[in-house]
């Protein structure tokens, strides 16, 4: 041969001898090993008709990185769940510090008229000043302006004032309660760590300064006396002030003017009577006693009459009726209707209340004995000794 000639089948297709499509692919190891079919060798094809290749099973992928994985996705959920027991048992908000209810401090005066008590029909008593400038049941119980303070809103303050006056409506005005009837609508707003000695002191009243039934409440012995007008007359004030961060002190100072009878006595028989009942209540509440509407009674000072000194009315109070008289009249000094504060003693003194009579209505010429202008009927001078409150 001379020279170099074409192939049989023509030139190639790539006379420059460049690469061909297929030069790029790298068939080495690691591609042979993933291949998913596999052809079988000449000797296999000459044992027996077979297919020209073999399925090879699915390549099993490496399982390094995948455990990793997995474990650091269980260590972190382990992670967060201890995160949150921890949370749990340890809240970052402060918890409020666990207080328990002191015992209740009573004090029980009762107030001995200086003469006859005077008798009448409730309307004819009620007219007598001051009582005509008192005001009926829940109506006398009246709120402060309420300002917030460094620890307390405004609506927790008036939550607070609103939970005293059901209190002193319960234990004051409330009939049933009045009568010894029932306790419940008075217990149910006690702190619960006072609770018992309230029921000791209805059970077993004692004047021990602990256990006074009447420094809870007003109670009468229903066998002596029954209310001839339902409607009580209400004078006084609340106030309120922080007591610490996180506690509030309410005072209560209230004259309550009942109209009694005697037990058994109809309402037309002109014989009812006035008893007069001054409460000066010191009441604490904190957060959780606002929201579960109860409070702690801290100090009651009771003044209570027409009563003799010797009544001791630790169980119920034990009214004068209409023309009896005290077995004795207690202290000037002790005269519970002075303005301020009053002071602790074994009896009060009580001045009576001066009714209108007949003649002084038709010379005023207004009914019950008050004049046009509205100032106590003549005769009345000693009803300056009866205010319980200055006007």
């Amino acid at each position: 041969m001379t020279g170099r000639s074409e192939p049989p089948n023509g030139p190639p297709e790539n006379p420059e001898g460049g690469e061909d499509e297929y030069r790029s692919l790298v068939f080495d190891e690691s591609f042979i090993r993933s291949a998913r079919v596999q052809e079988f060798s000449a000797q296999e094809r000459m044992g027996e008709p077979a297919r020209a290749v073999r399925t090879l099973p699915e390549p099993v992928a490496p399982t390094g990185h995948g455990s990793r994985a997995a474990i650091v996705l269980v260590v972190l959920i382990a992670l967060a769940f201890a995160t949150a027991v921890y949370i749990g048992f340890r809240n970052p908000y402060p918890q409020p510090v666990t207080r328990r209810a002191e015992p209740l401090r009573t004090t029980v005066v009762p107030l001995a008229p200086r003469g006859p008590v005077p008798a009448g029909s409730p309307e004819q008593l009620y007219r007598a000043a001051p009582l005509s400038g008192f005001r009926t049941g829940a109506a006398g119980i009246n709120f402060p302006s309420v300002r917030r303070t460094q620890n307390f809103s405004d609506s927790q303050i008036t939550t607070a004032l609103a939970t005293v006056k059901d209190y002193l409506v319960e234990s004051s005005l409330n009939p049933a309660v009045l009568t010894g009837q029932v306790r419940r609508p008075v217990e149910q707003l006690l702190d619960p760590d006072q609770r018992g000695q309230f029921e000791r002191s209805l059970s077993s009243p004692a004047d021990d300064g602990l256990h006074a039934a009447t420094g809870w409440l007003v109670r009468f012995d229903p066998a002596e006396v029954e209310l001839a007008d339902p409607q009580v007359r209400v004078q006084g004030t609340l106030s309120y002030a922080e007591d610490g961060a996180g506690t509030l002190e309410i005072v209560s100072d209230h004259t309550f003017t009942y109209a009694l009878r005697p037990a058994g006595t109809t309402a037309e028989e002109d014989g009812a009577s006035l008893f007069t009942v001054r409460r000066e209540v010191r009441f604490r509440l904190d957060r959780e006693d606002l929201r579960l509407h109860r409070l702690e009674l801290r100090t009651a000072h009771v003044q209570a009459g027409p009563q003799s000194c010797s009544a001791g009315a630790t169980g119920t109070l034990r009214p004068l009726l209409a023309g009896e008289r005290a077995d004795a009249r207690g202290p000037a000094a002790t005269d519970p209707y002075a303005p301020g504060r009053p002071a602790a003693a074994l009896c009060g003194s009580l001045a009576p209340l001066a009714t209108p009579t007949p003649a002084a209505s038709a010379a005023s010429g207004a009914p019950g004995g008050a004049t046009p202008s509205g100032a106590p009927p003549q005769g009345s001078a000693a009803l300056r000794d009866y205010r319980p409150h200055p006007s």
